[in-house]
């Protein structure tokens, strides 16, 4: 028998139809996930909508949802969602997007997929400002609200700055300074807020405990419209730079050869990071580990490429800040758990575990 050769023109045309299925599949997969991921959010949102103090009240959520149902209830249980629910959804959904598009873009800044702004000092950096802000609003007379996103941006900006800085060396960013450097700003960072917290009256001190640990209860459209504008700079700038993340993870060098202005596209990322941690922090204090959770979990689920991974993150980090957010008012009914202590529960064994393996991977 003979066997039949096959030409090298056959050969590559039967690579690159192998390689075209290969992609579509994967393209198949990530649609098939980002629908899945939308219809949760989307359960997940209307449960948000049924749920309050009360109870369950699922058919007032659907039928808000219908102008035409509006008449079967009074007006007292339509502004219950409106005026409360609503802006609570509506802030969570922006929250957890913002803190997972703020962790993956640091993540691919530092390229360490430890590299969260809760873990190395940005959010307690603009929480700093912020609690400044809050505390001495009264003696001088000016409208802290207002001021907070903006507050807590520049406080965030300072010290993501700082970090880069201090943790970049000329093998690029390292793990030990990283979290070094984290732990030293959290130490310094919440040291300075205890003392602006003993200057506070008793009304500020209440709202910075309170503050100082997570929390979407205070919602309302003034706050929400606020922040909207750091909200979408910081959500829209880090979806155009998706491709160039991409690239700038395989190296600074590989992404200087496909014509990537490195200090440029850095200086991007730094900006985009602090307006979208300083205007979370100053909205909902202190919802630490999101940024560490969620890209970890995109990763897993589509890969380091960041073109498909940003859209996931943006939907994985807005359901489990739903999630997060109803299991913090389910817990201790009719009271409310902080969701800085659930989001805090959840993230912090993951750090442990991705440190230990990250360590170990560095000692071989």
């Amino acid at each position: 028998m003979h066997s039949i050769a096959s030409s090298p023109s056959e050969t590559k045309l039967l690579r690159c139809n192998t390689v075209s299925v290969g992609f579509q599949q994967r393209q198949h997969k990530r649609h098939t996930l980002l629908l899945a991921l939308g219809a949760l959010v989307l359960m997940a949102s209307i449960t948000s909508l049924s749920f309050g103090p009360a109870g369950w009240d699922l058919k007032l959520a659907v039928a808000w949802l219908a102008p035409d149902a509006w008449p079967q209830f009074s007006p007292l249980q339509l502004n219950i969602v409106t005026d409360i629910r609503l802006p609570r959804l509506c802030l969570a959904l922006l929250i957890g997007a913002v803190l997972a598009q703020t962790g993956a873009a640091t993540q691919a800044l530092c390229r360490n997929p430890l590299a969260d702004p809760s873990v190395i000092g940005i959010s307690s950096g603009a929480a700093v400002v912020a609690v400044a802000l809050i505390a001495f609003a009264p003696n001088f007379n000016f409208n802290a609200e207002a001021l907070l996103p903006y507050g807590a941006f520049c406080g965030a900006l300072l010290v993501t700055m700082l970090v880069y800085r201090f943790a970049q060396s000329g093998a690029g960013i390292q793990v030990t300074a990283l979290i070094l450097i984290g732990v030293a700003i959290n130490a310094l960072s919440f040291a300075l807020i205890g003392l602006f917290s003993f200057y506070a009256d008793d009304s500020s001190l209440r709202l910075i405990n309170y503050w100082t640990m997570g929390s979407l209860a205070g919602a309302t459209w003034s706050t929400l419209f606020s922040a909207l504008p750091l909200f979408l700079i910081c959500i829209v700038g880090l979806w155009l730079k998706r491709k160039e993340m991409s690239l700038l993870l395989l190296g600074e060098t590989e992404a200087e050869y496909a014509g990537i202005n490195i200090s440029r596209l850095k200086n991007q990322i730094v900006l985009f990071v602090a307006i979208g941690v300083g205007a979370a922090v100053a909205l909902t204090g202190l919802i630490g580990f999101i940024g560490l959770v969620v890209p970890h979990l995109a990763r897993i689920l589509v890969g380091t490429n960041m073109r498909a991974m940003m859209p996931v993150s943006l939907l994985l980090g807005a359901l489990v800040i739903l999630a997060s957010d109803w299991v913090a008012r389910v817990i201790v009914l009719p009271a409310e758990l902080p969701i800085g202590i659930v989001t805090a529960l959840l993230g912090a064994p993951l750090f442990i575990w991705l440190l230990h393996r990250q360590l170990r991977s560095a000692m071989r």
